[in-house]
């Protein structure tokens, strides 16, 4: 179960806060509307899970819809929430930029809203910004990576969403440590929108392109795994190092197949139930429980070697 295999990791992570405290609450405390980006997606999916079940745990409502990165849909999202009279929004943004109105018209109606996993581009108008320390995990991954492939090699890229601040801060995690050797050679780039099939094909141009590359570093799983296909289509994968983030089931048996080198973990499971937690307390309280409006979650590195210690989905045991 998700629960249990949490709380497994809020204990080693020592978070065990009085925002984390407390059983089951009284239903009926009204409506709470978390919105992510697409379900499809088992990182997302596992995102609006844990944050439903924390919610309806506390006796809420969960109202759970995504609006698969358009700003529209979105809009009308938080439209329909106002309309709702939900008590809080717990929401993953379509866009950094592109998203600031629709949070701002929630705030404006008095409700408060939660960010989780992708920033917005203003501060001081959510209650909170809760998101994985991608710079960090982009370093762990780089450093994995060039274990892997060494210090001598041609590789390329796969990017995430440009919308997304996230794809940004772990291509320049990436650069910050791979620039350091002068032996690794970028010889080819290109955005995928974190999917899956546009990593495939996208993977597809470059080997075109460039046939004869020693590694792919992915910004997430999706792309990784579309990489992997086109590898194995082109009969390259036993020569090629794929690296991925984010840490989800796909990408975890990749790497136990020995297909994918690493991938990086994100504690979606914590910071998913932590934004509904908190959201009941600033419900109850009108105070958030933390200092300052962002607040960080590192990432851990799943390899080989600690890939069986992943017993639920984004969760490691310590």
């Amino acid at each position: 179960m998700f629960m249990k295999g949490k709380r497994l990791l809020i204990a080693a992570l020592a978070v065990s806060t009085p925002l984390f405290a407390g059983g089951v609450a009284a239903q009926d405390e009204g409506r709470i509307s978390i919105i992510v980006n697409d379900t499809s997606n088992p990182y997302w999916f596992t995102e609006g899970k844990i944050a439903e079940e924390t919610a309806e745990e506390l006796g809420y409502r969960a109202e759970v819809s995504s609006h698969k990165g358009d700003t529209n849909k979105e809009s009308n999202q938080i439209d329909t929430a106002i309309t709702n009279g939900v008590e809080a929004i717990i929401l993953d943004p379509a866009n950094a930029d592109g998203s600031i109105g629709a949070v701002r018209k929630a705030v404006e109606a008095d409700i408060p809203v939660f960010i989780i996993n992708a920033e917005i581009n203003e501060q001081g108008l959510a209650q909170a910004q809760l998101v994985s320390n991608n710079a960090q995990g982009a370093a762990l991954g780089a450093q994995q990576w060039i274990k892997s492939v060494g210090d001598s090699a041609s590789y390329v890229e796969l990017k995430g969403a440009p919308s997304d601040n996230n794809a940004a801060t772990r291509s320049n995690g990436y650069e910050t440590v791979l620039s350091q050797y002068p032996g690794l050679e970028r010889v080819g780039v290109d955005v995928a929108n974190w999917d899956r099939t546009q990593g495939f094909n996208k993977t597809q141009s470059l080997l075109q392109a460039n046939p004869d590359i020693d590694g792919v570093i992915s910004g997430n799983d999706e792309m990784a795994l579309g990489a992997i296909s086109a590898l194995k289509e082109a009969g390259k994968l036993d020569d090629v190092v794929v690296g991925g983030f984010d840490g989800s089931p796909d990408a975890v048996e990749a790497v136990k197949a020995g297909e994918m080198a690493y991938t990086v973990l994100q504690p979606v499971a914590i910071f998913s139930e932590m934004a509904v937690r908190m959201a009941d307390k600033y419900i109850k309280d009108g105070d958030t429980g933390i200092d300052g409006e962002k607040k960080l979650f590192d990432c851990f590195l799943i390899t080989a070697d600690n890939a069986d210690q992943y017993t639920d989905p984004f969760v490691l045991k310590q």
